[in-house]
């Protein structure tokens, strides 16, 4: 099985940390947070990885990995970034991993398991985290419900409480060749700008809309998400409690 780690943007609300190399090299708990992804992913039984790279991405030249390069990765989002590693998804099923994202193996190996043609992972227990990330947890969730059988009916969309927040996506997906097709499908159906634009949240939202089914597997171990400098202190401060010893 392949594995897909997004790692073309360069993580702008990172300040000093990614001046001098891509987000997904910024060091947690003492370590890059591509190396942790790609331990991650091989213990959960992946043998091959790609990476979409654009900004500083002769950084990841030294990687046993497969790159594949955006070479407009300033102008576009993080779906145009996954169009770049379209070979692959056309082939076989491949698990698709945000570069800002640390997870233990259990996660992406719930995925692996998962016979659906589309599927995310989400943490169920996400208000833990985000009340530790932010003053407000809804200021910057998003909401998320599934039916009674697994399958994601909305996601993406602001909350007006609690109650409209069942979990939280985590930046784990899957596709196989099937999946994929819908993908491209829909994206065939947008103007260039709005495919530039789109991003993973919105395309998962657009195939809703469509009718295409999205598995939700809820992913309950420790991970994280490094958006700004203070995510990075967060975890620096307590890394067992997250995974990262």
């Amino acid at each position: 099985m392949k594995a897909i780690i997004l790692a073309a943007g360069r993580g702008s609300r990172m300040r000093q940390f990614t001046e001098d190399r891509p987000k997904c090299l910024v060091e947690v708990a003492g370590t890059p947070l591509f190396d942790r992804q790609c331990a991650a992913l091989t213990a959960a039984g992946i043998d091959e990885i790609g990476v979409v790279t654009g900004y500083m991405g002769e950084a990841l030249a030294s990687r046993p990995v497969t790159r594949f390069d955006n070479p407009r990765w300033a102008d576009t989002n993080m779906v145009a970034s996954l169009t770049m590693a379209a070979a692959w998804l056309r082939q076989e099923p491949c698990l698709i991993s945000y570069s800002d994202i640390f997870y233990q193996p259990d996660a992406p190996a719930a995925l692996l398991a998962c016979d659906a043609d589309i599927a995310i992972t989400f943490d169920p227990n996400w208000f833990s985290l985000w009340s530790r990330r932010f003053a407000d947890p809804l200021s910057d969730a998003e909401t998320f419900h599934c039916d009674a059988d697994g399958n994601l009916r909305e996601i993406g969309a602001r909350p007006q409480g609690l109650g409209d927040v069942e979990g939280q996506y985590m930046g784990l997906l899957r596709f196989t060749p099937a999946g994929w097709r819908s993908v491209e499908a829909c994206l065939a159906a947008l103007e260039p700008a709005k495919r530039d634009r789109l991003d993973m949240t919105s395309l998962l939202g657009l195939l809703l809309a469509q009718g295409v089914a999205i598995r939700a597997v809820p992913a309950p171990w420790s991970w994280g998400e490094v958006d700004c400098e203070t995510d990075l202190a967060l975890y620096d401060r307590a890394p067992a409690e997250f995974g990262l010893v």
